[in-house]
Formats: structure tokens, sequence, C-alpha cells
């Protein structure tokens, strides 16, 4: 190795150290950074690899006045510009009294972005977003015309998408425009035909996720990818940052020295209960909102609990490091680094981590 490669494996350690004492840190003194409110359980799409399995359901929701006393409260308690809103679903824009929801958090100063997929957006409801306060908005296009239909289970959902991207990208008013694309093991060969399509539009990046062992995407086992298909996406990544576009893999797991800021933006850290806190549908407090929901996951409820008080005093199982509880993470030189991984993918009936990249 030359004293380049020396100094750029050092200069990682040295970051990864700090990063190491700051989730250390952050355990103690968590720093509330993104409030997902989890808007509805209704979707127009059907995806395979949805983590909270939403579609035609039906779910208690939170009526518009618990979501203003529970909006004011966080106003009250924290420093909101420190926080972001980050809204999902479901498809957020089902919500019948969406407008009214985030209209008020406009009101309140909230700084606010959505997932979406983007099918229900039109010029009208792009300006109608930017009336609202909208700064940011991450759609999903996951494959080409036919795999993203497919995988999504609606039939012109890529159309429909695309064109509701282009609205919003004529709208000029977002800070921030983002296509995630889900990337499995059949799908991986279709990047280099998406990429090309991104690149002749006007996005503020390309954030490329991968199949997680959570929620309906459990139920397709041959689709997740193997180590040889995440060393390639990891590659491609990098190729393509290295020429200036602002593609990035998504923040889930460490990825190893050899990738870790190469590929992202920054080092890992799983951010449940940390920096993320969220409120689902039914007004149950979790952190992140790709973790399975169940009794210890679940810290309380705001029409029953503090929201503050549940904050700053419980998460408990998420501020340890998920390293010190697997036996598969005993001696593992990365530890001290991944900790374990991310919390979402955790199989939490045998504490064990479901996804582990050591060796990529």
């Amino acid at each position: 190795m030359n004293r380049t490669g020396e100094y750029k494996y050092r200069l990682k350690y040295e970051h990864l150290d700090r990063m190491q004492k700051h989730r250390k840190v952050l355990y103690e003194r968590p720093q509330l950074k993104r409030l997902f409110l989890e808007l509805t359980l209704k979707c127009n799409e059907y995806c395979f690899h949805c983590g909270s399995r939403c579609g035609d359901v039906k779910s208690e929701e939170l009526s518009l006045e618990q979501y203003k006393t529970f909006l004011d409260k966080v106003k009250r308690d924290f420093d909101i510009s420190n926080i972001q809103l980050c809204i999902t679903g479901g498809e957020p824009l089902l919500r019948k009294d969406f407008f009214e929801i985030m209209g008020y958090a406009n009101s309140l100063g909230y700084d606010w972005g959505m997932t979406s997929n983007a099918t229900l957006i039109d010029e009208r409801m792009a300006e109608k977003l930017a009336e609202a306060g909208m700064g940011t908005i991450s759609v999903s296009i996951d494959g080409l015309r036919e795999t993203h239909d497919r995988l999504r289970g609606l039939k012109g959902a890529y159309d429909m998408g695309m064109q509701g991207i282009q609205a919003l990208i004529d709208n000029g008013r977002f800070n921030h425009v983002q296509i995630t694309t889900i990337v499995n093991h059949e799908n991986i060969n279709e990047l280099p035909e998406l990429f090309e399509i991104f690149e002749k539009m006007d996005i503020g990046s390309w954030r490329i996720g991968t199949l997680e062992p959570i929620g309906r995407a459990l139920d397709h086992p041959k689709l997740m990818l193997t180590l040889s298909d995440y060393r390639n996406l990891f590659e491609y990544i990098r190729d393509k940052r290295r020429q200036g576009y602002p593609v990035e893999y998504g923040c889930t797991h460490y990825v190893g020295v050899d990738y870790e800021r190469e590929i992202r933006n920054w080092y890992f850290l799983c951010g449940a209960g940390t920096y993320v806190a969220s409120v689902m549908v039914n007004g149950d407090i979790g952190a992140c909102l790709d973790v399975e929901r169940r009794p210890e996951t679940v810290q309380g409820n705001i029409l029953t609990d503090d929201f503050t008080d549940v904050w700053h005093n419980r998460f408990k199982i998420f501020r340890q490091d998920i390293s010190d509880i697997d036996p598969k993470c005993k001696g593992c030189e990365n530890a001290d680094y991944c900790a374990g991984g991310a919390f979402h993918s955790l199989d939490l009936d045998n504490m064990k981590q479901r996804v582990c990249l050591r060796g990529i």
C-alpha cells in the first residue's frame, strides 16, 4: 500500500474511533433529529418488500386534532430547528386530511419531507405540497417499467411515478427531489439502464438501498443479495461517486473499512432510538419504522404516554450495541465500528443479526 492509501485508511480508522465514542454518548444522551410520522397504512401499491405490509388495509389512525396536540407538544419540549419531520405511510397522500396536518406542521415552523410513490402527484399536487412547506421528497423507483410495476403490484406504477417526479422537478420549489431504488438479486442488473434514465433528470440524488429481511421481503429469501451482489453494488456506487454523480448507499449496515465513507456521505451509525423516533399510525411510539413491531420495541403511545419522557427515559433496547448481544459478533474485528449492525434486521426471537457484511 502506498503512502496515500495508508493515510486514507488511518484517517478512516480515526473517524471510526470517533464515531464509536459518539455512539456511546448517544446511548446516554440521545439527540432527536428525525421524527417519523406514519400517517396511514393505506397504499395504492402492494410492494413485495414492504416492511409494514401496507396496501389495501384497514387500521386505526390518529385524528387531525391528535396530531395537532402532539406537534404542539414536541415544539414546546424540543428545539424543532434540529428536527426534521419525515412523513411516510403507506402512501401519505391517501390520507384525506394530509394537507391539514402538514399545513399545521408548517405553520409551527417544522421542517418536513416525505417518502412517496409519486403516483398521485401531478402539477397541481406538486404546487399544493410546495405551499404546505414540503422541503424534500424521496420517490421509489425500483427498476425499469416492467420490473417496477411487478415489484410494486400496480400496473402503470412506473409511468405514474416518473410523471410525478417530473412534476416535482418542474415545480422548482423543493430543496431536494430524490429517487430511491431498492435493489434485490434480480433487479441489480438494471442499475446501469436506470442510471442512464435518471442522469437526464434534474434530481438531487439517487439513493440505492438493498432488500432487507423484514416484512413481506421475508417471504422472498431467494431475492436477498449475496455477498457478491453487495460487492458489485458497492463498486458500482463508488465508481459513480468518484465520477461526481450524486449516488449514495442507504444508511443501513456497516460496509467495511474499504467502502465506509466512499459509498455514502459519512460512516455507518444506526440511529434507531438515538437520532430517530417514530409515531406509528395508531400512536405507538417506536424507533425506526422498519423495526419489527412487538412489545419490546414499542415504547409507549402518544395518547397515553408523555412522548418527551418516553424519548429520554425509555428506548433502552435500542441504546446498546447489538454486538454485545449476538454471540456471532464476539471477537469480530469490526464489532467496535459495526456495533452489530442495523437494528431493523435483528432477529428479535433469537437476538441474532440477519445481515452481516463481514468479509465484503
